[in-house]
């Protein structure tokens, strides 16, 4: 499954916030943009919607920016995305241009099954990925030569 720019950026943006976790100094929005090619604009509005959540905390004023509310090995990325880009597995809508409810065909149905359970992989992946997960992976890539 694919991930919208949102979910990425918001993805990108937590993990920068749980690389200086352990500095009690909020980390500047407009360095986290500048650093990762985010639009200062979109990336106010992820991290408001985070923080509505409880995933980010922020601090006001010339000294003000973001941390992360909980410790990095307490965020999955489930987290994240749950409140940027949800995917759930469940029953569909009917279309617009099909306003009469029918009952799926078996094909439909069968269809439908396996993109739940693609959905279902896909969430537990995500579950079981943490932010230092993350981050130790990335500090193992920097080193390579």
């Amino acid at each position: 499954m694919l991930f919208s720019a949102k979910a990425e950026y918001a993805c990108v943006a937590l993990l920068e916030l749980a690389a200086r976790h352990a500095d009690p100094r909020p980390v500047r929005l407009a360095d986290v943009a500048e650093k990762h090619g985010i639009s200062d604009r979109f990336l106010v509005q992820i991290l408001l919607d985070l923080k509505n959540r409880g995933l980010v905390d922020s601090v006001r004023g010339a000294a003000g920016g973001y941390t992360l509310a909980r410790r990095p090995d307490e965020i999955t990325l489930y987290d994240i995305l749950r409140v940027v880009d949800p995917v759930e597995p469940g029953p569909r809508k009917p279309s617009r241009k099909n306003r009469v409810v029918l009952q799926p065909t078996a094909y439909v149905r069968n269809v439908r099954a396996v993109w739940d359970k693609v959905v279902e992989a896909q969430q537990a992946v995500l579950k079981q990925t943490t932010l230092a997960d993350l981050l130790a992976q990335s500090e193992g890539l920097q080193y390579v030569i």
